[in-house]
């Protein structure tokens, strides 16, 4: 192992010299790089539709959300790709991009991996969004309830989930300000999360007939967990519970139970 956790935090990770951190960093490079190259492979596809005006009506929620799946990708992975490089020019050539004692700022590692780790959420549970939705509209025989503003929540939820990458960094110092700010742009990610729930709940009360009771019931349990992990997620996204709680293993609870 790296002995630097999974967040390669410096100055642990700059500091120690265990090979093994440079194998991590060189296999989150090339991930990275195959990722963004996969993205714009998927968004370039997106962009070739001729009747882009219409697109909204004509393809399901499980595509939009491998396209928004996609953008957040593309915005994020430059990001913690140069990260990455940083610590590795930090040591072995004597850069001193987050050593604290010649002018670096480890802070700011913290505020550029997060902000690809908060998105990296959503990359993993947005195309899992698309398919319940799938799920439910194929297996029940009936239309998914609010089919558009299934795709504009998602849409919302991988926006939103770019501007809060700082409620995981409640601890780090940050002015009381920045604090109100992202608690309330995180609690602003409970409501088109609230309204897929209610679309989801919805198509579930209005079903005649049930064509695969077992997958049915996958998503019915899919959206229990989701719930369960969702609103512990609201009492986070407070930085003054989110600090009592840092570090615990609700957060870790939390987690899990969205994925």
């Amino acid at each position: 192992g790296s002995g630097t956790g999974w967040t390669l935090y410096p100055p642990l990770s700059t500091s120690l010299s265990n090979v093994g951190i440079d194998f991590i960093i060189f296999g989150l490079l090339a991930a990275g790089i195959a990722s963004t190259l996969s993205s714009v492979n998927f968004i370039t596809t997106f962009t070739s539709i001729k009747t882009i005006g219409s697109v909204i009506d004509r393809i399901s929620p499980v595509a939009w959300s491998i396209v928004l799946t996609s953008f957040l990708l593309l915005l994020s992975l430059p990001v913690v790709t140069a990260v990455f490089l940083m610590v590795f020019l930090d040591r072995h050539y004597n850069t001193m991009f987050f050593e604290s004692s010649n002018s670096g700022d480890p802070v700011l590692y913290q505020h550029l991996f997060w902000f690809f780790g908060h998105p990296e959420v959503y990359i993993m549970i947005l195309p899992g969004f698309g398919i319940i939705s799938l799920l439910l509209s194929t297996y029940t025989t009936k239309e998914m309830f609010g089919n558009q503003t299934m795709i504009l929540a998602m849409g919302s939820i991988a926006l939103l989930g770019c501007l809060v990458w700082g409620h995981h960094m409640y601890t780090s110092g940050l002015e009381a300000d920045t604090r109100g700010y992202f608690t309330t742009v995180t609690i602003l990610i409970a409501l088109p999360t609230g309204n897929k729930i209610f679309n989801w709940v919805t198509t579930l009360q209005c079903v005649e007939s049930i064509r695969s009771l077992g997958l049915v019931l996958f998503a019915v349990l899919f959206i229990v967990n989701f719930v369960i992990g969702g609103t512990t997620g609201v009492i986070l996204g407070n930085a003054g519970v989110d600090v009592a709680l840092h570090g615990t293993v609700y957060v870790v609870g939390h987690f899990h139970f969205v994925l």
